[in-house]
């Protein structure tokens, strides 16, 4: 009996262990057609429309995972579009060429009367003129007394961006828009400048950023208290890697913070740190910002509450996981992550309705179409997470939704609210891209310098700015300024480009 009764717990441990190993191979399966999923597909989160039609509100509870998609999609007849004719703008200078018949056939061969222009074939091409280099030399002329030689005077010269240095600054703004706006690293902009004749090395080019980082930190302050003012302040962060950063390895991650408000008057301000704690945003925010829209990192909590700060959840982070579930599903088959999309894109069609709605109007249709959608969808989550392992991709969707309800439905209270960070987030893109051409900083003064700069260049692009006449002017006048209302007259709703 004592035999039978172990070899029955032994059956019972290895039957265990069996359905541990299986569900340990589902989940790595699931990573694996992540992965694929990252390298090989599109990486837009769209939902089709006939999501919507998939399940409704009535058949979602009933819904199970294993239902065949049984859909019938409808193709519309082709129908070639019509390519639009380039036009050029009317502003562009404009070089004539003419071209003109022979003096010998300006005579009529039927009575000899010299012939008359009634009219001309135009053809308009657009052409470009090679970046050219020129020499600014700054006299100051100097004055002295012909009959005493005792009273000389000079003029007096603007204060320069870089005092002493052979850059203007129609020179550094052009390099820091080639990088911080076009993504061009310095060592390849140190090579166009030799091909034009001139030798700039990439170090040189480096400290003129750092000085130009350092230049307009003033105006980085006005805009960040600027964004701070605003109804709702967007937060996000990515990575950066700084080589030398005193007590880390050269392969630690660094981080750039963005702090962002968006409306008539948008401003972004990105901020190098080392590390993602909670001490960032008790750092970048204060007692007057009122609501911020993050997504799910708890670091922003201590700030919350710090500050008695509103947190907004961002839908558009927990709809990519579900997107995320969804790619691990087998191929046909739909479940719970394809119920959670088609509620959530329920809740994205009516804002894509009320985005041009004043807030009241936006914050009544809310109350009247979304949040019965919301209630309904918290009731399929509440059996849907007891159901479903957290460890897997399902899970932890629902994981994240279930933890960031509270701050996810809180949209619903004021019109001025957004529903996701997804504006911070196409913000924060510009970065990311620049970040696959020149990989890393190499010191802390220079990833500050670039956080400055490209918040001011992405900040010029939010207000219709052209970034490179934004930046020469405020390299011109920032040096010369007096005072704060100087330096608020620099501010991209202010500035005078003329």
């Amino acid at each position: 009996m004592q035999n039978a009764a172990a070899l029955t717990n032994e059956i019972d441990c290895l039957k265990l262990q069996l359905v541990e190993k299986e569900n340990r191979i589902s989940l790595l399966e699931g990573l694996i057609k992540q992965f694929q999923h990252k390298l090989f597909a599109p990486s837009s989160e769209k939902v089709s429309v006939n999501q919507l039609s998939i399940f409704n509100e009535a058949e979602a509870d009933e819904a199970t995972d294993d239902i065949d998609a049984a859909t019938h999609t409808t193709v519309a007849a082709h129908q070639r579009s019509k390519r639009k004719r380039l036009t050029l703008p009317p502003d562009i200078p404009c070089e004539e060429i003419i071209y003109d018949i022979p003096e010998q056939d300006k005579v009529c061969p039927h009575d000899g009367s010299a012939l008359k222009v009634i009219d001309s074939d135009d053809h308009k091409q657009l052409d470009i003129i090679p970046a050219q280099l020129k020499v600014l030399l700054h006299r100051r002329l100097k004055y002295a007394c012909p009959c005493c030689d005792q009273h000389i005077i000079t003029a007096k010269k603007p204060k320069q961006p870089i005092e002493k240095s052979i850059a203007s600054p129609g020179l550094l703004a052009t390099v820091a828009t080639q990088k911080y706006c076009d993504a061009l690293p310095l060592y390849r902009q140190s090579e166009i400048f030799k091909r034009l004749g001139i030798d700039l090395d990439r170090t040189n080019l480096a400290n003129w950023m750092v000085r130009c980082g350092d230049l307009v930190q003033p105006l980085i302050n006005l805009l960040l208290e600027h964004i701070c003012a605003q109804p709702v302040v967007h937060l996000d962060e990515t990575t950066n890697q700084v080589l030398n950063e005193p007590g880390k390895t050269a392969q630690s991650k660094s981080y750039m913070w963005l702090t962002a408000a968006y409306g008539q008057q948008s401003a972004i301000v990105f901020r190098y740190d080392a590390t993602r704690s909670e001490r960032v945003p008790l750092d970048i925010l204060d007692h007057t910002v009122s609501t911020i829209m993050v997504d799910g990192y708890v670091g922003y909590a201590k700030a919350c509450s710090t500050y008695s700060i509103t947190r907004l959840g961002c839908w558009a982070h927990a709809r990519r996981k579900f997107v995320e579930a969804k790619q691990v599903q087998p191929k046909g088959k739909t479940g719970k992550a394809d119920q959670a999309l088609a509620f959530i894109q329920k809740l994205y069609a009516i804002e894509k309705q009320i985005k041009d709605h004043p807030p009241d109007q936006r914050q009544l249709i809310r109350a009247q179409q979304a949040k019965p959608i919301i209630d309904k969808l918290r009731q399929w989550l509440e059996k849907s997470v007891p159901a479903v392992p957290p460890s897997t991709a399902l899970g932890k969707a629902l994981t994240y939704l279930h933890n960031q309800w509270d701050c996810l439905v809180r949209y619903l209270d004021d019109g001025h609210y957004p529903i996701d960070n997804n504006k911070a987030e196409n913000s924060i893109r510009p970065f990311a891209i620049g970040r696959k051409n020149w990989l890393f900083a190499n010191s802390q003064a220079g990833a500050k310098a670039s956080a400055n700069l490209y918040s001011l260049i992405e900040t010029a692009k939010r207000n219709q700015l052209n970034p490179l006449d934004y930046l020469k002017t405020v390299f011109t006048q920032l040096p010369n300024a007096q005072s704060v209302e100087d330096i608020e007259k620099l501010l991209p709703w202010n500035i005078d480009l003329s």
